[in-house]
């Protein structure tokens, strides 16, 4: 499934300036990808609109396919009705149910899941609920800050087994960690604000095939940061 983004504006109720303006760019049909940019240039708009909680935009955003766009922050929560072990088995479709002891273990929150979501630290919150997402039926999973307060080397260990349990989905992964997503993301998208001219520029990563290795992160990170400080 090809997600492409064709000329997209957008401008917050009663803003004085444009939040977006003729934005187009494409994701290809799987993959681990990221949206990177400073504070306050709209990633988080951008990814309501490409799930469909944000309609009153100008342009144009195109799937292929009838599967869902699906979207998880840092700092959501479960309920508190049950433990988090129950509350994924009992929204998880029954297909993807025998899953969910996998992704617990991989994801180092055994210890923890029979308590209460609010019983657990923030990290440990992050990962039930990104736990609870990757067992629903997606074609694309938008994780915005999803493993914040999770120690670097955890955050390793899920990246890479999500990219190696779901090699046809696609991911669009937001994060203020540079190093992180030069490292593991195939295309990131770099947003820039609305004053800066082109607002989206797409540098290739980590994915890209055999015949062509990656650049060194450092060189992914030089270039990121001088997009995104540039005039």
């Amino acid at each position: 499934m090809n997600l492409e983004v064709r000329h997209l504006a957008f401008r917050h109720p009663n803003a004085s300036s444009d939040l977006f303006s003729d934005v187009s760019f494409q994701l290809p049909a799987a993959g681990f990808h990221a949206l990177f940019g400073p504070s306050g240039v709209g990633k988080t708009t951008l990814a309501r609109m490409l799930t469909g909680d944000i309609r009153n935009f100008h342009g144009e955003i195109s799937r292929d396919g009838s599967r869902r766009v699906l979207y998880t922050y840092n700092l959501e929560r479960l309920p508190g009705w049950s433990s988090v072990r129950r509350h994924i088995e009992e929204t998880a479709p029954p297909a993807r149910r025998r899953q969910a002891g996998e992704l617990i273990a991989e994801f180092g929150i055994e210890g923890c899941v029979d308590a209460r979501f609010s019983r657990l630290s923030m990290g440990q919150q992050n990962r039930a609920n990104l736990v609870r997402y990757l067992l629903q039926e997606f074609e694309v999973l938008i994780m915005d800050e999803s493993l914040a307060n999770v120690d670097e080397l955890t955050r390793e260990k899920i990246i890479l087994k999500i990219k190696a349990l779901f090699p046809e989905r696609c991911f669009l992964y937001i994060s203020h960690n540079v190093a992180e997503v030069a490292r593991f993301c195939g295309r990131v998208l770099v947003l820039r604000a609305a004053s800066k001219a082109p607002q989206v520029v797409c540098i290739q990563g980590a994915d890209q095939a055999a015949e062509r290795p990656a650049p060194p992160p450092q060189l992914l990170e030089r270039a990121m940061l001088e997009i995104v400080h540039a005039a």
